[in-house]
Parts: structure tokens; C-alpha cells; sequence
């Protein structure tokens, strides 16, 4: 029945002799598919812009950091400034639902900046005081040397790892990096390792500028004692980061007599929490686009259907004749199903590549630059699967008219106008 010369001449002789009504028709189905593609792959483009800045990072962690005392406690009273301290840390190692605790120090505060020098060059970088364990919580993509590492920390080596925009400044193109010293803030240390940038937006651009020295060398070289500016904490991978950020919370407070009840005093950042929030938000785009995208493909079915309907009274005395000449109900639902089956098919598949095409357009346009918008692509798997809907869709509209058909009588067939 498919594959009869005569059934396929006849589709296309009504296709030749209905141009017009035919591309009307099967636009519809392709802008829905297009639609649904092209959304699909922006969609994915904006989760993987937004997504790519917690690449390399646990997102079972999280930040906490010293505010200022809204609560009187135990004869303190509020608006009392605090610090913590190493002994905060080795507090903190007990706590059995940690995986990793990195006390971190910064120059000049949050953001804040030291002049950093090398030969007759200058410039402005964040000083960053870290343990090696931090790359546990954040990863740091070496390009070339070599990261901290504990032996850096137990014996104050002044040593670091630089940037790459920092690299730029102060060195010439061909200048040799690892071995050389700069001098920040009037201490000389020795650069043992260079980063590429590993995250997209303000973090990598941080990333880029940042100067990073063993905890123990800072707090020495700049006169820091024993404060810790702020703790990287990760969780273990089976508790939940905000169960531990509760309890880190509690220990802390308990030990800077904070009042248990002050929300402010202890500033905090949830990574966690934060990557939730993003992928509940993403699944309701997701949803989003599969209704609208999904309404519109009906709707180009809808149009397909309702056309053959209109076929079907056109062919009236046709379809009268074949019965009347012995065609069985099967061939006459077979030929309207198949006509039906072809205009979807061709339509959406079309639809289809046009969407893919775009979304090559769009991402080879924007490239590199985007960082909210990066790799807009669509699962081969759901667009083959959105196709395949397609087409059995279309093989159900062109049930309706089609049982339309054999519902006429042949002698009434033939006595149509």
C-alpha cells in the first residue's frame, strides 16, 4: 500500500493542483518544530552560560564570614566587630559533616587590591592567602609550575601563583615566569605557578587578576597574627550543606558569643541552596517550552487534519469510485493517512534542520563572548523523539478524515457535485 506507484502519483497530483494550500499547510507544522527546537536549544544555552560558572566547583559548599553583632549576648554588647582566628579552624576540623575547611585570607579586604611589582612594571592584584585544600572546593586550572601545597604551608615558603592578566602586565611575551620573583607590597616572592582561567564572568576575571600565596607566608609577610578573613567550607558528599552550614554557624557563635538568635553577625553563602534554586528555575523553563512548544506542534497537526478534511470532500466522488470499483475500507485509509503522514513528515523535518541551523548560527555569532549564553544545542535523542510525535501525530489526523471517508456510501459518493 506504501509503496504503490499510483497512490503516491495521486498525493502528489493533489499537492501540484493545491500549492498553495499545501505550503500553508504544512508551515504550520514547521514553525512548530522549529519553535520547539530553536527554544529548546536557547533554553539550554542559558543554563549552560549560567551553569558553567559553577564548573569545577563543589556545589555542596559554602562561605562564611565575619559581619557586625546585632545582638546584645552575655554582657557584649551589639555593633561589635569580631575576627576569626586558627583556633576557629582547628574547632571546626571536629565537626564530623565536613569534608574540607580552607581558612582564607585577602589583602586590602574584600576585592581590595595590593601593588604588585616586577622589574620597572606595576600593577594592581587581589593577594589571595590560601591553603591547598582549597582546589577541593574551587578548582584552579594550572597552565603551567605547580599549585600550593602543604609543605608550602608548614614551613611559610614565599612563593605563588599568578594570573594570567597579571602575567601579561608584568612580564615581556618571551620572559621566563616560573623561578622569578615579584615583589608585593615590598615582600618578594618567588612565582611558582601560573593559572588559566578556569570560570566565566566576575569570577574569572578574579581569577585572572589574582595572586595566590600560602596561608602561613601571608599572615607572616603582613602581619595578619592568627585572623582568618573567612572560611571554604565543602561538605561530605552524602550531608547536606546547609545541615553543616547550620552547625559550622552554631560552633562559631558559641565561640564569639554571638546571641544564637543574631542573624546578621555571621555573613554566609550557600552554594548549594544557590544551585537549586538555578536548576528548580531551569526545569520550569523547561516545562515552559515543552507546553509552548508542544501547543504549537497541535496546533500544525490540527491545521493537517482539518485540511484533509477538506480533501476528503473534494475527493468525494473519487473515493465513491474506488469503492464502487471494490476498494476495501484499508486502502482508502491507507491513501488519506499516507498523503497526511508525508506533509507532516517533510514539514518537520525541515522544521528541524532550519531550528538546528539557526542555533549553529546563533552560538558561532556569539562564540566565546557569551557568558550568559553558551553552547545552545538540543539533545539529538529529544529531537528525534519530537519528531517521531510528530509523525504519529500526523497519522492520527489523517484518521479523522479518513473515517470520514469510509463512511460515505459509494452510490451517494457518486451522486455528489
Amino acid at each position: 500500500m506504501i509503496f504503490e506507484r499510483d497512490n503516491w502519483q495521486e498525493i502528489f497530483a493533489t499537492i501540484r493542483k493545491n500549492k498553495l494550500r499545501t505550503f500553508l499547510t504544512m508551515l504550520g507544522v514547521f514553525w512548530g518544530i522549529f519553535m520547539l527546537v530553536v527554544m529548546l536549544g536557547a533554553g539550554n544555552g542559558l543554563r549552560n552560560g549560567i551553569m558553567q560558572d559553577f564548573g569545577g566547583t563543589a556545589t555542596n559548599s559554602f562561605y562564611i564570614w565575619t559581619q557586625t553583632t546585632t545582638k546584645s549576648y552575655k554582657g557584649m554588647k551589639p555593633g561589635r566587630n569580631f575576627n576569626y582566628n586558627l583556633d576557629d579552624y582547628k574547632a571546626l576540623l571536629q565537626i564530623p559533616e565536613l569534608d574540607v575547611v580552607s581558612p582564607m585570607n585577602q589583602s586590602g579586604g574584600y576585592e581590595g587590591a595590593s601593588n604588585v611589582v616586577h622589574g620597572l612594571k606595576a600593577v594592581a592584584a587581589q593577594i589571595q592567602a590560601n591553603y591547598p585544600n582549597t582546589t577541593q572546593i574551587a578548582q584552579v586550572k594550572i597552565s603551567e609550575g605547580r599549585f600550593l601545597n602543604d609543605n608550602d604551608i608548614k614551613e611559610s615558603r614565599k612563593i605563588c601563583v599568578i594570573g594570567p592578566r597579571i602575567a601579561e602586565t608584568l612580564y615581556k611575551k618571551d620572559e621566563k615566569i616560573i623561578g622569578s620573583y615579584i615583589r608585593i607590597n615590598g615582600v618578594y616572592f618567588k612565582v611558582v605557578g601560573l593559572t588559566a582561567i578556569g570560570a566565566s564572568g566576575d569570577e574569572g576575571r578574579q581569577q585572572a587578576q589574582r595572586i595566590s600565596v600560602p596561608f602561613s607566608s601571608f599572615q607572616k609577610a603582613f602581619n595578619f597574627g592568627d585572623i582568618v578573613g573567612w572560611f571554604a567550607i565543602k561538605s561530605k558528599d552524602n550531608i547536606s550543606a546547609d545541615i553543616s552550614e547550620k552547625k559550622v554557624i552554631a560552633v562559631l557563635k558559641e565561640r564569639h558569643k554571638i546571641a544564637p538568635e543574631d542573624l546578621k553577625a555571621i555573613g554566609h553563602f550557600n552554594l548549594e541552596n544557590e544551585y537549586n534554586k538555578l536548576q528548580g528555575l531551569f526545569m520550569g523553563i523547561s516545562f515552559l517550552i515543552w507546553v509552548v512548544g508542544i501547543g504549537t506542534l497541535l496546533a500544525g497537526v490540527i491545521g493537517i487534519s482539518n485540511i484533509m478534511l477538506i480533501v476528503v470532500k473534494e475527493r468525494t466522488k473519487e473515493i465513491g469510485v474506488k469503492r464502487a470499483l471494490g476498494a476495501v475500507p484499508s486502502q482508502i485509509i491507507g491513501q488519506i493517512v499516507i498523503e497526511s503522514v508525508f506533509l507532516t513528515s517533510i514539514a518537520g523535518y525541515f522544521g528541524l534542520v532550519s531550528g538546528v541551523f539557526i542555533l549553529e548560527a546563533l552560538d558561532s555569532a556569539i562564540g566565546k563572548s557569551g557568558e550568559m549564553f553558551t553552547n545552545p544545542t538540543v539533545d539529538l535523542n529529544i529531537a528525534l523523539i519530537a519528531l517521531t510525535v510528530l509523525i504519529v501525530s500526523g497519522a492520527i489526523a489523517g484518521l479523522i478524515p479518513a473515517s470520514k471517508a469510509i463512511a460515505i456510501k459509494p452510490v451517494e459518493a457518486l451522486r455528489t457535485e
